[in-house]
Order: structure tokens, then sequence, then C-alpha cells
């Protein structure tokens, strides 16, 4: 069974969105869909970056995507304008809701932020080289590898409350360091691995940009509170006492976070 390690009231749903906000131009330039693509995004989410691919792709193009919340498609079937289109499932529970006649039909098949909450990230790596075109279909995945980030000046406490935070993935049987296994995961899925990268999050105060990516930290490090806490990995207080020395590092005139996401790209099996 695969567990979400974050939360999914409003305030996370709008830490998502400016997540999304903010890294969505640099997901396009790593996927590049090209006009008139057939395009899956799965585990789309609240469908903001599923609809920029659709943008890209224009009217004679199709964008699919898929997501297992409620919650989550209501707010992509929401957007407007309507340019993709969205169905309810979970890649890893079973096969996407795809039609017979789909599977081996997208240009592209990608996904972000998914891989990481699943206990079994290769099943769901072969239904998307399944789902792509045979010999020509590309296969691009995005993901986290969370021992990349570096934070300074460090705040106190803070290199236990950031493994605490990545042992909690452990502990639901996920898998904080996916991004840089993506590779593998695509030649051992059927794919031919074609290009790695990493796509830079990073900045400073005075950077405009600065105070979202702070912010986005602290709250998705809170969203763990209840799994870091009842799983044992740090105490109420030691926790507390760490949020609130990053709250105080975001005010500091050096502060400086540095980030980057995996990003990986593949091309699906000839046909035979």
């Amino acid at each position: 069974m695969n567990q979400y390690i974050y939360g999914t009231h409003e305030e996370e749903h709008a830490r998502l969105g400016l997540l999304n906000a903010m890294l969505n131009r640099k997901s396009l330039a790593a996927v590049a869909p090209a006009p008139r693509a057939r395009i899956l995004d799965a585990g789309s989410g609240p469908g903001q970056f599923t609809h920029v691919l659709a943008e890209a792709a224009g009217p004679s193009g199709f964008t699919l995507g898929i997501e297992r919340s409620e919650q989550q498609l209501a707010r992509a079937c929401a957007l407007t304008p309507a340019l993709a289109e969205f169905r309810e499932g979970d890649i890893a529970a079973a096969l996407m809701p795809l039609r017979e006649e789909e599977w081996g039909s997208f240009d592209i098949v990608h996904t972000r932020f998914l891989l990481e909450h699943l206990t079994n990230p290769l099943a769901a790596g072969r239904q998307m080289v399944r789902a792509a075109k045979p010999g020509t279909g590309r296969i691009v995945l995005e993901d986290d590898d969370h021992a990349i980030l570096r934070v300074e000046p460090e705040p106190p406490g803070f290199p236990a409350l950031w493994t605490a935070y990545q042992r909690a993935f452990d502990r639901l049987g996920n898998d904080p360091s996916i991004g840089r296994r993506l590779v593998t995961l695509l030649h051992e899925a059927g794919a031919k691995p074609t290009r790695a990268t990493l796509l830079s999050w990073s900045g400073c105060a005075g950077d405009e940009e600065f105070s979202a990516l702070a912010r986005n930290l602290i709250e998705v490090v809170g969203t763990a509170r209840d799994t870091i806490v009842t799983q044992g990995l740090l105490s109420a207080a030691r926790f507390d006492a760490a949020i609130a020395a990053l709250w105080n590092w975001t005010t500091e005139p050096d502060a400086a976070l540095w980030y980057a996401i995996s990003c990986a790209e593949g091309l699906a099996p000839p046909p035979g």
C-alpha cells in the first residue's frame, strides 16, 4: 500500500500550487513537447503542469492527466482553459485507465514527484514504458533526491530534522532518494535511457523567489511532522525547535538554499 507523506488540506494545496508555478518553466524545457504531441502525465496532481504541457502541444495535440486523488482531480478539471483531459486512476495499484488502443500511443509519458511516494516504482515505470509509442515514445521522469539539499548558514537542529524527514519516507515504504535511481528504473522498466540531468532549484536572500523557496522547504517538512514524531524519528520538541530555527534562518541576509531535481529520459523499446 502506497502512503502519501504530505497532507491533503487546503494549506497543502496552496503549497503545491506555488511549487508548480515555480518549477513549471524548467520542467517544460526538460520535457520539450512538440506541437501536436500526445502526452500522458502520470500523477498529475492539481493539473497545473498538465495544462502547461497541453498548451505546448496545442489544439491538435492530446494531453491526458491521471491522478488518484478526487480532490486533486476536481481542481485540475476546474482549471481554465480546459485543454487537458483528466481521469481518475492509481498507477501504483493497477493498470492506468487507458483504453486498449491508447496503450503504446503517447509521444511523451511524464511524471513528476510521483515515484518517491510509491512502494513499487518499477511497476509504475513499466506501465509508463508500455504507454509510450514503441521506438519513439519518450519517457521523462522528474523526482527528488533529498540528499542533495544544502541550507546555509545551517540552522541549529537542521541536520537531524532533514535526516528524520528522509527516514519518514523509508518508514512508509517510500524512497526519498529515488532521483539518483531514475536511469536504472528506466532501464529495468524496458526503456533505453538517453539523458540524465538536474534542474536547479536554488536561491538566496535578496533573490525575489527565495522567500517562496524557503517557505516551501519549511512547509513541506512540516507536513511530515506527525509521521516523524509518531515513528520516533525526532521528538515533538526537537522538531518544533528546528522548524522555528528555520523560520529565523529565512531572515538572515546571507541565507542560501541549494537544491536540484533529478530528471531522466528514455525511449520506449522498438516494436517486436
